[in-house]
């Protein structure tokens, strides 16, 4: 009995040596280096880099252009997670349980979700070129063209500097509502019908309906859907990058974190001061999904 657990014990270790070493490999190994070469002046050429001790962290504490990435990075924590689910939960109440019945979804439903799913499939750089041409400030514009025709002036939704940041926004907010979507439909799917139907017939309206059943019962997917939206406000890198005038403008008014990373780095060879602010961004994205998860907490609803 004792060696066939010793086996067993044995068998299982060597299932998981495998991908526990390759995260120590892959993810705590960088992790550890980019704290050391914070407290370095390495420029990516030299082989022995000079110590310089906590002097990256108090000149980025001092960078003017560190705290408006801050700045926008904590403006989108806040406002992508809540529109993208708010949106989300709308279309995924209608979906499934919109429909004249009032426990199921409208005509359409399944093609819909393809609809809502689409942008997903899209790469971002994809997304980014797209909007681009979207928002240009010319005729050809998709949303300037109809109004320069009607001889209104048009906005300059990536050139002005206060309009640029909330038009990152709504490029994020539409690329990641559909995956949302289909998220919180699934978790619909999964809530028996007979809740819904008996509601109904207590005489409950859809706002109850929403708010008394769907909204407690899909908690648990809400919570990690803020925490992914959340991971994905302190990125958003590649829409920034791609979409906007030097990957970041104009002025400043859309860079976040990852864009002043990835232009320290790769820019201006600063790769010290650049893995400083992944070290800032690393302790505020794991503050913030320990934090969400906190705040979130509540007892678990079983039906």
């Amino acid at each position: 009995m004792l060696f066939n657990r010793y086996r067993r014990g044995l068998f299982i270790t060597a299932f998981l040596a495998a991908p526990v070493i390759l995260y120590l490999v892959y993810v705590i190994s960088p992790l550890l280096q980019a704290f050391r070469i914070a407290m370095t002046d390495w420029r990516g050429v030299t082989a022995t880099p000079g110590f310089v001790g906590l002097d990256n962290f108090v000149r980025l504490f001092k960078d003017g252009i560190f705290w408006k990435a801050v700045t926008h990075n904590g403006l989108l924590l806040v406002l992508l997670p809540l529109l993208t689910i708010v949106i989300a939960l709308f279309f995924a109440f209608l979906l499934n349980v919109g429909g004249r019945k009032g426990s199921s979804g409208i005509a359409g439903s399944k093609f819909y979700r393809v609809v809502f799913f689409f942008p997903q499939v899209l790469a971002v750089a994809v997304v980014g070129v797209l909007f681009q041409q979207v928002f240009r400030p010319d005729g050809s514009g998709m949303l300037n063209g109809p109004l320069i025709a009607l001889g209104a002036k048009p906005v300059g939704f990536l050139s002005d500097p206060d309009v640029a940041f909330w038009s990152v926004l709504g490029v994020l907010v539409w690329q990641a509502v559909g995956f949302y979507v289909v998220l919180f439909s699934a978790g619909l799917a999964s809530i028996p019908r007979d809740m819904f139907e008996a509601a109904q017939i207590d005489g409950a309206s859809r706002f109850s309906l929403f708010f008394r059943i769907t909204l407690p019962l899909l908690w648990d997917t809400i919570q990690v859907a803020w925490v992914y939206l959340g991971i994905l406000a302190l990125d958003a890198f590649a829409i920034v990058w791609v979409m906007t005038d030097q990957h970041g403008g104009p002025d400043w008014s859309t860079t976040v974190m990852a864009a002043e990373i990835y232009r320290n780095a790769f820019q201006y060879f600063r790769f010290g001061y650049a893995s400083a602010l992944g070290v800032m961004m690393f302790f505020f994205t794991v503050g913030f999904a320990i934090l969400s998860l906190r705040l979130s907490r509540r007892e678990r609803i079983e039906y």
